[in-house]
């Protein structure tokens, strides 16, 4: 699915199924390390997640190397590459590129299924509450409450390594918008609500992505790219 969201120097791998559960992944020791004490589902898809951003190392070219937690949880790249990994129940990615073809991305994958009570309300504006229940009276088939908060989550993780810190779910107002058949894919633009990053000296006002809804699941990407 993400292929069809992210540009060609992107590479992404993706799991569905038994194949994202991880087996036949050999973590390495420091990798092990980390989830030494973690239940067998967080395991899982810990294991599985970084089996999917080896193989996207390799067709970068790059030899697969460890993929370690950073501050607030964030991947550790190899030097020269930047990149994104998602997981939800029965589904795992990663996307990777080079430094010199993108600034930073962003990648999330959710059921498609309606947010629990109370969710949509804490992590989202009254502007964006509005034109979700908007979406939902035009468009009923897709579960747009669960479609922003994965939008914020892909924004967020563009947005951390370009500047190391945090990015409130409320610093950002997300507009989605259909495309041709809403049903299936679309865009969405995130202003943000905060000074943004610098990027080759320009200041990001907004973050621009793709949303896409196939296979049971969401999925949305944000590319950030060089000036």
């Amino acid at each position: 699915m993400f292929e069809e969201l992210l540009p060609g120097p992107v590479a992404v791998v993706e799991a569905l199924g038994s194949d994202a559960l991880g087996d036949g992944v050999i973590l390495y020791p420091e990798e092990e390390a980390v989830i030494a004490r973690a239940v067998e589902k967080r395991r899982r898809e810990f294991t599985a997640v970084r089996g999917c951003a080896r193989l996207a190392m390799e067709k970068l070219g790059t030899a697969p190397q460890p993929v370690l937690p950073g501050r607030r949880g964030a991947p550790r790249w190899p030097d020269g590459l930047v990149g994104s990994m998602t997981h939800c129940e029965g589904y795992c990615a990663a996307a990777l590129v080079r430094a010199e073809e993108l600034a930073s991305l962003g990648i999330d994958a959710e059921r498609h299924d309606r947010l629990p009570d109370g969710v949509l309300e804490a992590v989202t504006l009254p502007s964006e509450q509005t034109r979700v229940r908007d979406l939902a009276r035009s468009h009923p088939s897709v579960h747009w409450d669960r479609l922003l908060f994965s939008a914020k989550e892909s924004v967020y993780k563009a947005w951390f390594p370009l500047t190391g810190k945090s990015l409130d779910f409320l610093e950002a107002d997300i507009e989605i918008s259909p495309g041709a058949t809403a049903e299936a894919s679309g865009t969405f633009r995130a202003r943000l609500l905060v000074p943004g990053p610098l990027v080759d000296g320009h200041r990001i006002e907004a973050f621009d992505g793709r949303w896409t809804a196939r296979r049971d699941l969401l999925s949305t990407a944000v590319v950030v790219h060089h000036f």
